[in-house]
């Protein structure tokens, strides 16, 4: 029964931190219009920030109980998820969209550079104060290039959010996203604990549940943007939000809870799946970049590197 129970409350946890983050950015980004901040900086904090908020949220609570594999198994699964997944899926859902290979060539840098760092740090079996606050820190330093090489996207990515209720008092948009942010603590919370008991009970490490199963569900907002976007045919900002986000994952997400709360990691399973993520993106970027264009071929190859990340199943 506690097995079951387990099961249900992670399903449950991931719809509702889904549904939450959903909420929680749709409101602060109303409630930042109405004060009059510009889409601009809504679109580089609020936005490419708040579709991680189960990532980060996931990492503070799993950190805080003492549970490091938790955070870097869902933040290093949630940059492999988003980049294979959910890259491969849209051109499917979609249809082909075509990007900036300029703009792509330098979040891809940023993206993979952010990846190799979380290898020098985690194959150490141990993540210090010191090395989660560069993690953390290193985030400025990426979107400072990234912004000043893709101005024109980050500048159109408020487009992303649906402005018809910024009429509504600011009271309104504060109080729902108050609610949002706290369905998706204890959404976090709901998961963290549910992973703990399925992994003992399953004995199956809780890294691994984390890497290939909590991921899924913590990318989903990320789906749900992107799918949104395309269909207003904003392709730079699909584009842009799927690399800022592994890249927030690869940075903020994986470190803010260990510079709260260090925590000791499994480098055994880390590093494969490190490694695996860093070819996977690499072989994703190449890809892009040399054809321009995301059609359902790219798709199906990307869809297909992720399913082959299971045969690290048999390693580790």
């Amino acid at each position: 029964m506690e097995a079951v129970l387990a099961i249900l409350g992670l399903i449950l946890g991931i719809i509702i931190i889904s549904i939450s983050s959903d909420r929680a950015i749709k409101h602060s980004s109303l409630l930042a219009k109405a004060m009059g901040v510009s889409p601009l900086i809504i679109g580089l904090t609020i936005v490419s920030i708040g579709t991680d908020l189960s990532e980060i949220f996931n990492s503070i609570i799993s950190c805080a109980l003492g549970h490091g594999d938790i955070d870097v198994g869902d933040s290093v699964g949630s940059d492999l998820t988003q980049l294979t997944l959910v890259f491969g899926l849209l051109p499917i859902i979609c249809g082909t969209f075509y990007v900036n290979r300029k703009e792509l060539i330098i979040m891809g840098i940023c993206e993979i550079l952010s990846l190799i760092v979380i290898y020098s740090v985690v194959e150490k079996g141990y993540i210090t104060r010191i090395n989660a606050l560069f993690m953390v820190g290193s985030l400025v330093l990426y979107l400072t290039i990234i912004y000043n090489v893709t101005k024109e996207t980050f500048i159109e990515s408020g487009k992303i959010i649906e402005v018809t209720e910024i009429q509504k008092s600011k009271i309104y948009h504060i109080i729902i996203a108050s609610i949002a942010f706290v369905g998706v603590t204890i959404s976090a919370y709901t998961i963290v604990q549910s992973v703990i008991v399925i992994s003992s009970y399953f004995h199956v490490h809780e890294y691994i549940i984390s890497f290939f199963l909590v991921a899924v569900g913590t990318s989903l907002p990320e789906l749900a943007v992107d799918i949104n976007a395309l269909r207003r045919r904003e392709n730079q900002i699909a584009i842009g939000d799927i690399v800022g986000s592994c890249i927030v994952d690869s940075t903020l997400s994986i470190g803010i809870g260990q510079v709260l709360f260090p925590q000791a990691v499994s480098a055994n399973l880390a590093i494969p799946t490190i490694t695996y993520t860093i070819i996977a993106s690499f072989i994703v970027f190449v890809v892009v970049a040399i054809r321009k264009k995301v059609d359902k071929p790219a798709g199906v190859l990307f869809i297909s590197l992720y399913l082959l990340s299971y045969s690290l199943l048999f390693f580790l």
